[in-house]
């Protein structure tokens, strides 16, 4: 699932647009431009996700209004499902990947006739039975979140996927708190959720910064996914723990070395080093001066450099030869 190889690279635009076209397009510009392989948006009819009465979540309530239920907040800022065709076409047009989280059935309709390339399940819906049953009977490739979910709920989940028409499922570590605690992070889980299951994993990184990202592609992440936002300073309850344009700018590249930095794993001398290994080795050398017909010893050879004579593994042979020629001090051993 991740692209040519590399880290598969999702800039979560959310709805950090705030609900303005405009700005969604602004941020269609701004992951291009940092390189990101996706931009992601979130898709929902807000009716069919909660009810009037659920609570608000103590960070989004943080960046919204205090009074207004989740409802409220969430309809203030997510498009109606026709908008979804617009951003699709853009991103087409600027040659950037368009995905969508669907957070309801219809939504995951919606996002199916768009043809869109590959499912994201949010990790609140990773118990949610029909909805895993109904994203996997679209049969496309899906990225699962596993925020705020157990080892097991993640295997329940995954068979689920599978066993319903999913034709793949990449399974992303994940913590459900914006930001998260550094002491929360947990990276080896993602090792242990590979090691458990043998699927592509990644990491939905909701930490300030972009350190915890980049340690997870050195230990073997495929997929990174990391909220961004215009202006960190906008009303909204993902704009705090989102990255600026400049910030994701500088993941994507330091990822990108990351990639570069780990390598085949087949240790040899790398191109770059080679002509090196003349100028840092050293070689058998004439101690003493030395003649035709004496014994080589300890008196009189040792080990310098340049690397260009004989090798000092070869020191044992030498020791106790007798000399076919005279040498000078600090003449290369022949």
């Amino acid at each position: 699932m991740s692209k040519n190889n590399n880290v598969l690279i999702i800039a979560e635009a959310g709805v950090n647009h705030n609900g303005s076209i405009d700005k969604a397009i602004e941020m269609i510009d701004v992951a291009k431009a940092a390189g990101a392989d996706v931009i992601k948006f979130q898709t929902a009819v807000p009716e069919l996700v909660m009810t009037k009465n659920a609570v608000k979540a103590s960070y989004q309530i943080k960046g919204t209004e205090n009074k207004e239920s989740q409802l409220e907040m969430v309809k203030k800022i997510h498009f109606p499902l026709e908008i979804y065709e617009k951003l699709k076409v853009t991103c087409e047009n600027k040659n950037i990947e368009f995905m969508s989280t669907p957070f309801d059935e219809v939504s995951i309709e919606t996002l199916n006739a768009l043809d869109v390339k590959k499912y994201k399940i949010p990790s609140g819906e990773i118990t949610n039975l029909p909805y895993l049953r109904k994203i996997a009977s679209m049969r496309r490739p899906i990225i699962l979140s596993t925020g705020m979910a157990t080892m097991n709920e993640i295997l329940v989940a995954h068979d689920i996927l599978i066993e319903s028409g999913a034709p793949s499922v990449a399974i992303l570590h994940c913590n459900t708190e914006y930001p998260t605690p550094i002491e929360d992070v947990n990276l080896n889980a993602m090792l242990a959720i590979k090691k458990k299951l043998n699927v592509e994993v990644g990491y939905s990184d909701h930490t300030l910064g972009i350190e915890v990202a980049i340690a997870a592609v050195a230990l073997g992440a495929s997929i990174i996914e990391k909220h961004f936002t215009l202006d960190r300073t906008l009303p909204g309850p993902d704009h705090a723990a989102s990255l600026e344009p400049k910030e994701l700018n500088e993941m994507i590249i330091a990822i990108r070395n990351i990639e570069k930095a780990m390598g085949t794993g087949l240790k040899i001398p790398s191109p770059s080093e080679i002509k090196n290994i003349p100028i840092a080795r050293k070689s058998i050398i004439a101690k003493s001066i030395i003649k035709k017909g004496d014994l080589f010893s300890e008196d009189n050879l040792t080990i310098k450099r340049p690397g260009t004579g004989v090798s000092p593994m070869k020191w044992d042979f030498y020791i106790g030869k007798i000399s076919d020629k005279n040498y000078q001090i600090d003449e290369l051993i022949k």
